[in-house]
């Protein structure tokens, strides 16, 4: 049953709730909604941490654990999926996103080279922000969306096999 992988998974709420990055939520996360492991709150939290982790913003793993409050999505998995985009995954996942958003704007999407100085920013980011952003934002929305459809079905999935097993072995008897 996907309950107990995702139980196997997770990491102790009392240390969570004391990470000192943490704890600007205060007595938020002391909801026990924010810690069930329940195909609601899983897919939840696919949802949330999947767009956040589209976010190019710094502290997603902050966000995402504001997100996860308001929408009762399991905390330490909205946090978790944050890192999909880490500094390994970040270029080429970033630069999809600004194809993907200058597709949509009608630009031909160019070749950039990213250097971390001031003059890149003032010119280089100057001409590529917008379809970098809408990209973003168009991928976090896909993501979110096909994250919580698929943990809906690969729950729904496992608990149907789940009653088919018990029903073979009651037949059985």
């Amino acid at each position: 049953m996907p309950k107990q992988i995702f139980k196997r998974l997770m990491p102790d709420p009392n240390k969570v709730r004391k990470h000192k990055n943490l704890q600007c939520l205060g007595t938020l996360l002391h909801d026990p909604n924010l810690w069930h492991i329940n195909r609601r709150s899983i897919a939840n939290a696919f949802g949330v941490g999947l767009f956040m982790a589209w976010m190019p913003v710094p502290f997603q793993m902050l966000f995402a654990a504001i997100a996860a409050v308001p929408c009762r999505a399991n905390l330490p998995i909205s946090i978790s999926l944050v890192w999909l985009t880490n500094p390994i995954t970040m270029p080429a996942l970033f630069y999809t996103a600004y194809v993907v958003g200058a597709a949509l704007l009608g630009y031909d999407a160019q070749i950039f080279q990213f250097e971390l100085s001031l003059a890149w920013f003032s010119s280089g980011l100057g001409q590529i922000w917008q379809p970098f952003l809408l990209g973003c934002l168009v991928m976090g929305i896909v993501s979110a969306l096909l994250g919580y459809a698929g943990m809906r079905i690969f729950w729904r999935y496992h608990v149907v096999q789940a009653l088919k097993k018990r029903q073979r072995r009651k037949a059985l008897r």
